[in-house]
């Protein structure tokens, strides 16, 4: 629970700067180009909400230049001063040997890099190539000088902080780019974006090695993780809900789910609270499903399906269709029951034994041995039926 808890909490205190590694970059940029060689191939590519003197994003691309293909690479950053944890203390030696340093500029403003051609005379454009100079501002991406960066480029790739994920993602949106960016994979919940994963305007990239996203962080903030988090010689800190979110197609995406029918699931899975049952349970308030594992979807039920959120990091559209997801407003028109105030107060006294209120509406709800249930929160799916042939 303490991985899940500090990187929820990091949106509230702001301490939410978390370095990405190279080799996590490397990994994922791959999957899209094993997909479409040419992916970003004579593109503008923009690194913004990012430190380009040292960060793993502006290093890999620049490294990458000419094998990418790119157009342009452009990396901005945030003023120190506007940042509540700074990984430096004072400006870099590559920032003061710079003839163009400014002692207020290097605190008060952000910086651009920006690589395009080959100024070494080397015959390779690379990270030796990159020009900098101070940004107009503080290097906020919502700022009208980044703003025009945003629409100069073709594809946006960061890790921008996780407590204005939502403004982020609405400003990628409203700039109509390719993008790639890392955020909480509980952000999939959020109503501003979930309805992008269901219309398939956005989904879940490759995703980390086995679920693990290992982060740097600033210096200062190892003792506010709990042990096990943080691993002091490597200066990094383990979670498990990091996702990656695009819009960029890569073959993991495509790749369906092999699963077996309802009456094997029934006989065979591996789930105990599955194997010998006599069905899944129906939810009282939507016509669907409860299925909590995604390895025991049935391949051949027709109707619509609860199914754990982390589904999303399997989920391939050519065989299920998203319909919506259990929450309280009824967003998507799927409940088939809302209850009452009592209702839920009742449900409440008769699973704990005293005086309380149970959202009912905010999740599907089973009954089990005559108690109301919540389930945790649920996709709601349905598999897509061959067309008929004329």
């Amino acid at each position: 629970m303490a991985k899940n808890t500090k990187l929820s909490e990091a949106k509230s205190k702001k301490n939410d700067e978390f370095y990405t590694q190279y080799a996590d970059i490397e990994k994922e940029v791959n999957a899209y180009l094993e997909y479409d060689p040419d992916t970003f191939r004579g593109k503008t590519v923009l690194l913004p909400c990012d430190d380009p003197e040292w960060s793993n994003f502006t290093i890999f691309f620049a490294q990458n230049f000419a094998r990418l293909g790119l157009k342009k690479l452009i990396s901005t950053s945030y003023a120190p001063a506007s940042k509540n944890f700074n990984w430096h203390s004072g400006p870099t030696e590559f920032e003061q040997e710079s003839p163009l340093f400014d002692c207020v500029k290097s605190k008060a403003c952000g910086k651009i890099f920006v690589l395009e051609k080959d100024i070494t005379g080397d015959g390779i454009i690379n990270h030796d190539d990159l020009e900098w100079n101070y940004l107009d501002g503080d290097g906020d991406f919502r700022s009208e000088v980044v703003c025009k960066l945003r629409d100069e480029s073709d594809i946006i790739v960061t890790n921008p902080p996780f407590s204005l994920f939502r403004e982020f993602l609405a400003w990628l949106v409203q700039g109509g780019k390719k993008f790639l960016m890392i955020g909480n994979m509980n952000a999939i919940t959020y109503k501003e974006v979930f309805p992008l994963l269901k219309d398939n305007q956005m989904w879940l990239g490759n995703g980390f090695a086995g679920g693990n996203a290992y982060f740097m962080v600033p210096e200062g903030t190892a003792r506010e993780y709990a042990t096990g988090v943080y691993d002091a010689e490597r200066g990094m800190v383990h979670f498990r809900n990091c996702a990656w979110f695009t819009n960029m197609e890569h073959g993991k995406r495509h790749r369906p789910l092999e699963l077996m029918s309802l009456q094997d699931n029934l006989k065979f899975s591996r789930h105990k609270d599955i194997k010998g049952s006599t069905g899944y349970r129906k939810y009282d308030n939507y016509d669907a499903i409860e299925v909590p594992y995604t390895d025991a979807i049935p391949s051949d039920y027709p109707g619509v399906m609860g199914v754990p959120i982390s589904f999303l990091d399997k989920y391939c559209p050519e065989q299920f269709e998203i319909m919506g997801m259990c929450e309280n407003e009824d967003l998507y028109d799927l409940k088939t029951r809302v209850y009452t105030r009592q209702e839920c107060k009742d449900a409440y006294f008769a699973k704990f034994g005293k005086q309380g209120s149970y959202d009912l509406n905010a999740s599907g709800v089973l009954t089990i041995e005559g108690k109301q249930e919540k389930v945790y929160q649920r996709i709601l799916i349905r598999k897509i039926q061959p067309k008929n042939k004329k």
